[in-house]
């Protein structure tokens, strides 16, 4: 993010607000923003009781580790768009983030969702004007790789 214009920032730190504070399930899991930029972000959260899903052995729910690279991926997406419109006027880029929408996503479950923390990354593997293909990852607090993703999002 260091890199960015003044209105690549402002349109990135409108993004991370979308998806930490206006998305209600983001704000169900805790979903924060660690890092974005226009081709990478990071989120992390942390294990609660309520995204359990193997209560005896107290692994993370399946569906929040798919749900949480879907985010990821769709964030880093979005990101995407403010490359591709740099020269258009903010407004209009506001406009086309509410055209972002997953198409496709592919989840690797890897090994069992054990940890306190976990942390997704997303990059952009190609972005056009109507579709963009994103990679995912999710870590443990130990670095461990839990799952990883594929994830086709409409963003024109």
């Amino acid at each position: 993010m260091n890199t960015a214009t003044g209105k690549e920032l402002e349109l990135l730190n409108f993004l991370k607000d979308l998806y930490e504070n206006d998305l209600p399930f983001n704000r169900l899991i805790g979903l924060k923003i660690k890092s974005i930029s226009l081709e990478k972000v990071k989120t992390q959260f942390s294990m609660h009781a309520d995204l359990i899903g193997n209560p005896v052995q107290k692994t993370l729910h399946g569906g929040v580790i798919s749900s949480v690279l879907d985010a990821t991926g769709g964030l880093v997406a979005s990101a995407g768009i403010i490359q591709r419109m740099d020269t258009d006027p903010v407004d209009t880029v506001l406009q086309q983030f509410s055209k972002v929408g997953t198409i496709d996503l592919r989840v690797d479950y890897l090994r069992p969702g054990w940890g306190a923390v976990f942390t997704a990354e997303a990059n952009i593997m190609r972005s056009g004007r109507k579709v963009a293909v994103t990679r995912m990852a999710l870590h443990n607090e130990k670095d461990v790789l839990i799952a990883v993703g594929t994830g086709t999002c409409l963003v024109g």
